[in-house]
C-alpha cells in the first residue's frame, strides 16, 4: 500500500486566525523562539501497491479540485510518503 501526502496552506495574503491563536499561546508555554505560525491542512491518500506518477498526477488534480479552496488556499505539495518506502534507496540484497 502506498501513501500520498497532500499539504494545503492558506495563501499568504489570507488571514490565518488559527495560526495567530497558536502563535499567541506558544510563549505562554515557554516556546519563545518562534516568530510566526501559519496553520494548514494535510491529507493522506492511500493506493494499492506503490505510488506511481499517475497516482501523483491524480492526487494533484484532486487537490486542486476538492482538497483545497483555490480562492484562499495553495496546494503546496503532493508527494509520495517516504515512510512507505517510496523514496527509499533500493536494497542491494534484493537485487
Amino acid at each position: 500500500m502506498g501513501r500520498i501526502v497532500v499539504e494545503v496552506m492558506p495563501k499568504p495574503e489570507i488571514l490565518d486566525p488559527q495560526g495567530k491563536a497558536v502563535m499567541g499561546n506558544l510563549p505562554r508555554l515557554g516556546f519563545d523562539q518562534f516568530t510566526g505560525v501559519r496553520q494548514g491542512r494535510r491529507f493522506e491518500l492511500t493506493v494499492d501497491g506503490p505510488v506511481t506518477d499517475a497516482h501523483l498526477a491524480a492526487a494533484a488534480e484532486a487537490a486542486e479540485k476538492l482538497l483545497s479552496n483555490p480562492i484562499i488556499e495553495d496546494v503546496v505539495s503532493v508527494t509520495a510518503d517516504p515512510a512507505d518506502g517510496a523514496d527509499a534507496a533500493p536494497n542491494p540484497e534484493e537485487a
